[in-house]
């Protein structure tokens, strides 16, 4: 159904009154937030269609613009002091700040207002109109619901129930809202580079991606690396008849096989040399907030039906090791009725996620010296005729540029403050991750200003992020509200 009239004002009132049941037994501080989004939830869920419903790929500018537009007047109108920083042909920024005072520190809310490109045959409804859908919970489906457009609303909201609590923020706060984070974030590195007195802060949040698998809300205080690699085999310069030249003109598709075989076990074990050389050990409490951790290997292998996992550890402890995976092999064409035929090439497309202290650049130099050893001719682009002719095996390799690691220390004064701060709206549900196993631009806000980061997620986990029926919750939405209102009036008084 679609999000208008009184029943909306009814379900919103209940959901409210829950979600402040729920917080008077999680700690303090959050009954003005929680007061503020039962009184104004109407409002709250109108920006956020209106918000909703403007498409918003990185790629489509003029677009893209309409939404930094939007955002421009949402945050004018609560008094914040707003610019765009621009480069050409680049989506801009949206940065936001509240007035500050000079003897607290800085802390910047990070968000995106880019989704991820849609395939309306597989919406159940249209993915620019969003629809509220009742079940066991109430969800919004729309592109850009969870990932990201609730967090930029989410940290709005919050900073209108600071203002009408009439209570002092304890940091002063600063939005950044990027505009191509799912296109790979290509330009924010510029960005920072050219803004970077703008920009000047203490701390930096991310407030992007999911809670827990089980529900609990999450704090994680770093993310995972990537860098993904194309990986091409060749046979024969066109196809041949498998039965005139099978099993004497070289099968890509078989080479590709074994050399993945070489390269990772059926176990996850990644067996290129030395590749975990670099990775930097556990800290004590990396390793304390590992052992606190729910355990969810019975409900996710229920849930995904899997009859085994790979490796011997729980999946909370995999995302802290470097991982290898295989995205998808492209081979022999496509289609119902394949041909039988050698084809002439293979392609596979492999994603590589670091941990500190790995880089890209320490990943293809042990991966290229790797595949030489092997006795593979390596090339960076379509071989020659000749080097074709002229090598056994020849392979292909293409790299992204990708992005390194990043991880707070979880021990140091300010990770010990945003914990106790968000504990005023979570209780001890609150579920305290060293890193998040995908990969965020996180490394760049470090990278560049030298100061923490912190992630802090609101969405549901089975949001379907970077999917059709993308949603969230609406209780979500609200319980993230009162998180950052919680940070916003606590963080300050608790960072010594």
């Amino acid at each position: 159904m679609r999000l208008c009239g009184h029943v909306l004002f009814a379900l919103f009132v209940t959901l409210a009154a829950g979600a402040q049941q729920k917080a008077d037994g999680a700690g303090s501080g959050t009954a003005p937030a929680r007061a503020y989004v039962a009184a104004h939830q109407q409002e709250i869920l109108k920006e956020f269609q209106d918000f909703l419903a403007l498409p918003n790929l990185a790629s489509d500018l003029p677009n893209i613009q309409k939404n930094a537009d939007a955002l421009l007047k949402m945050t004018e109108r609560r008094g914040l002091k707003t610019r765009l920083l621009t480069m050409e042909n680049v989506p801009p920024v949206v940065l936001a700040e509240a007035p500050s005072d000079p003897s607290r520190r800085t802390v910047i809310f990070y968000a995106h207002y880019d989704g991820q490109p849609v395939q309306r045959d597989q919406w159940k409804q249209d993915p620019w109109q969003p629809t509220l859908v009742k079940g066991s919970d109430e969800r919004i489906y729309a592109r850009s619901a969870s990932d990201d457009k609730a967090a930029v609303v989410g940290l709005l909201a919050a900073y209108d129930a600071l203002k009408a609590s009439r209570a002092e923020p304890s940091v002063n706060i600063k939005f950044f809202f990027e505009g191509e984070e799912e296109a790979g974030s290509p330009h924010l590195g510029q960005i920072l580079k050219r803004y970077a007195d703008q920009l000047n802060a203490d701390l930096w949040v991310i407030c992007d991606g999911p809670i827990y698998q089980n529900g609990q809300p999450l704090l994680v205080f770093g993310s995972r690396g990537v860098v993904t690699a194309q990986i091409t085999t060749f046979g024969p310069n066109r196809p041949l008849h498998s039965g005139h030249y099978g099993n004497w003109a070289p099968n890509p598709i078989v080479e590709l096989a074994h050399l993945i075989s070489r390269l990772r076990t059926t176990e996850g074990e990644i067996l290129i040399p030395h590749f975990s050389d670099s990775v930097r050990p556990l800290t004590a409490g990396e390793k304390k907030a590992l052992e606190n951790l729910p355990n969810l290997d019975p409900q996710l292998k229920q849930e995904f039906q899997l009859g085994r996992t790979e490796g011997t550890r729980p999946v909370a402890e995999e995302i802290m090791k470097p991982s290898f995976n295989l995205d998808r092999i492209e081979g022999g064409g496509y289609g119902p009725n394949p041909a039988n035929a050698v084809p002439s090439t293979a392609t596979a497309y492999i994603d590589i996620r670091m941990v500190p202290n790995q880089t890209p650049e320490i990943v293809r130099g042990q991966m290229e010296k790797y595949l030489i050893d092997m006795g593979y001719f390596l090339v960076h682009q379509p071989p020659t005729p000749e080097e074709r002719r002229s090598h056994a095996r020849v392979v292909q390799i293409t790299w992204s540029s990708g992005y390194p690691p990043q991880r707070t220390d979880i021990d140091a004064p300010v990770s010990r403050a945003f914990v106790q701060a968000v504990r005023a709206a979570a209780g001890t549900s609150l579920v305290v991750m060293p890193t998040l196993g995908g990969s965020t631009p996180a490394f760049m806000f470090e990278q560049q200003f030298k100061k923490p980061v912190i992630g802090l997620p609101i969405a549901n986990f089975d949001n379907n992020q970077h999917a059709a029926n993308e949603n969230i919750r609406i209780d979500y939405l609200f319980n993230g509200i009162a998180s950052y209102t919680a940070v916003f009036t606590n963080l300050g008084n608790f960072w010594h």
